[in-house]
C-alpha cells in the first residue's frame, strides 16, 4: 500500500470535497485523518462527512459507529 494524499482545500474549507464549518474544524480533521493514514486508513468523502457529523453534534457517537459499520 502507498501513501495516496488527500484534497484539502484551506480556501473553501473542504476535505476531499466536504464542506467545513471552519477552518479549526478542517485542520482538527486533517490532522486526524493524517495521522490514521500512517497507520493504513484510507478516507472516502462519505466517511469524512460521517466524522464531521459526528464532532459537529449531528449525529450521536452510537449513531455515528453504527454508520461507520455500514459503510465499511
Amino acid at each position: 500500500m502507498s501513501y495516496k494524499p488527500i484534497e484539502v482545500n484551506r480556501e473553501d474549507l473542504t476535505i476531499m470535497g466536504v464542506p467545513f464549518p471552519d477552518t479549526e474544524t478542517l485542520e482538527r480533521t486533517a490532522r486526524a485523518l493524517g495521522t490514521n493514514m500512517f497507520e493504513g486508513f484510507e478516507p472516502t468523502a462519505k466517511l469524512v462527512q460521517f466524522y464531521l457529523n459526528w464532532r459537529t453534534g449531528k449525529i450521536s457517537e452510537s449513531d455515528f459507529l453504527q454508520k461507520l459499520k455500514e459503510a465499511i
